[in-house]
Order: structure tokens, then C-alpha cells, then sequence
């Protein structure tokens, strides 16, 4: 299963963007999905997941939303108020199991399905 993300692009400091992410029915309904980021020279971190709860990275928290429409089969990372620290190639994950276990959401390796990464870039 091939995740397609989009809705990157380039703004200022302040501005907002959303992300959009298809995913199959099952896995929106059933599994957890999450967002994750890359910035250069940096490992894959966290962004936020949703699933049995919802999880924000503290960094983002106050600032993203995630949420899902089960009716267009997306998930869709809302980002207001971006500052330059979020410049970064951003990935949609899912995985088909529903976590039960808190640390998972975190947990890159968790997620089977993965899409192939929108670039956000932020200016100063």
C-alpha cells in the first residue's frame, strides 16, 4: 500500500498549511496513521498521530492539528503559525493495527505504510 501525501509547498514565518494524505478505508477507520518529518542532515521525527488517541510532538503541539475524513479516504495535518524550524520533508504513515501501546505512536518503525514525503519550507 502506497500512501500519497501532499500540499507542501514554500511560505513565510506565520504562515499555515495543510497536508493531505490518501490512505486505504480500513487502515483510516481501524489503524493509526501519524505524520512524520525530515529536516537535512536529521533523523525522522515525530510530528503527530491519531488512532486510539491523538499524540502531537511537543514542538508542534498548540500549532498542528491532525485529522481525518473517512468519507475522502484522507488524513490531513493542519499547520498554523509555522516558523522556520518546520522546513522539513514531511511523511504520512499508517499502519493497519489500532496502537495500544503509547510509545508506538512515537515509533517510526511502527508504521508499515508510508507515502512518499511533501517538502514544507519555511522563510524567515
Amino acid at each position: 500500500v502506497q500512501l500519497q501525501a501532499s500540499g507542501g509547498g514554500l511560505v513565510q514565518t506565520g504562515d499555515s498549511l495543510r497536508l493531505s494524505c490518501a490512505a486505504p478505508s480500513n487502515t483510516l477507520s481501524r489503524g493509526t496513521t501519524g505524520w512524520f518529518r525530515q529536516a537535512p542532515g536529521k533523523e525522522r521525527e515525530f510530528v503527530a498521530a491519531s488512532g486510539r488517541g491523538t499524540y502531537y510532538a511537543e514542538s508542534v503541539k498548540g500549532r498542528f492539528t491532525i485529522s481525518t475524513d473517512s468519507a475522502k479516504n484522507t488524513v490531513y495535518l493542519q499547520m498554523n503559525s509555522l516558523k522556520p524550524e518546520d522546513t522539513a520533508v514531511y511523511y504520512c504513515a499508517a499502519d493497519d493495527r489500532s496502537f495500544s501501546i503509547r510509545s508506538y505512536f512515537f515509533q517510526a518503525k511502527q508504521y508499515h505504510y508510508w507515502g512518499q514525503g511533501t517538502q514544507v519550507t519555511v522563510s524567515s
